[in-house]
């Protein structure tokens, strides 16, 4: 039932040495998989800096990647969060929003990622956005209710409530083909899902 959500693969790489290391110490210093999860989510959120917040034109892709240079967008972070929870065992997915890029009808719209997350304490999933926070934003860990990145509410925006065990296609092409992390935000980032089949919707 879960092993997709489980799988290592090019971009969620948790057995590199160094992501399975501090994977490890995340485990070591956790009472429980509730404080484990928290702990991942809060170091990616916090510590991984989002790279349109700080400017930095550095592109990073893998979990491993993100980890080396401690600055990733917002597909680049969540694809860290589920290697460090996989590599302990626990399910780790995708989720998408469409959000609309500024106020204006007219200003476009990229894809925001997330993940799922399957706690086997509550037998459920839940939802995390660890793009990292500044004014405006306050995303948060929680089991009660979602305490996002983004709220949906602008015409056309979109919460495709899915749960993907791989990254999208199109949002890691785009992320492989871009060399600029700040021109690939202005004008890069895809505005919808690639396909409409999603594995085991939210």
């Amino acid at each position: 039932m879960f092993e997709e959500y489980l799988e290592e693969t090019k971009y969620v790489d948790f057995n590199n040495p160094e992501v399975k290391r501090f994977a490890d110490k995340l485990k070591s210093e956790s009472d429980d998989e509730l404080s484990l999860i928290r702990s991942a989510y809060s170091f990616v959120r916090d510590v991984i800096r989002h790279s349109w917040d700080v400017q930095d034109r550095r592109v990073t892709i893998s979990a491993s990647d993100v980890l080396r240079e401690g600055v990733g967008v917002c597909q680049a972070k969540s694809n860290l969060l589920a290697a460090l929870l996989r590599a302990n065992g626990i399910p780790v997915g995708f989720s998408y929003q469409r959000l609309r890029l500024g106020d204006a009808p007219d200003a476009g719209y990229c894809l925001h990622a997330l993940n799922t997350v399957y706690v086997s304490s509550l037998g459920r999933w839940i939802r995390l956005d660890a793009r990292g926070n500044k004014e405006g934003i306050d995303a948060e860990f929680s089991i009660d209710e979602e305490r996002l990145a983004f709220h949906i509410a602008s015409e056309g925006e979109i919460d495709y409530r899915d749960n993907r065990p791989r990254p999208d296609a199109v949002f890691m092409r785009v992320l492989e083909e871009s060399d600029d992390a700040l021109e690939m935000c202005e004008s890069r980032l895809p505005d919808a899902i690639s396909d409409v089949a999603v594995d085991g919707g939210y």
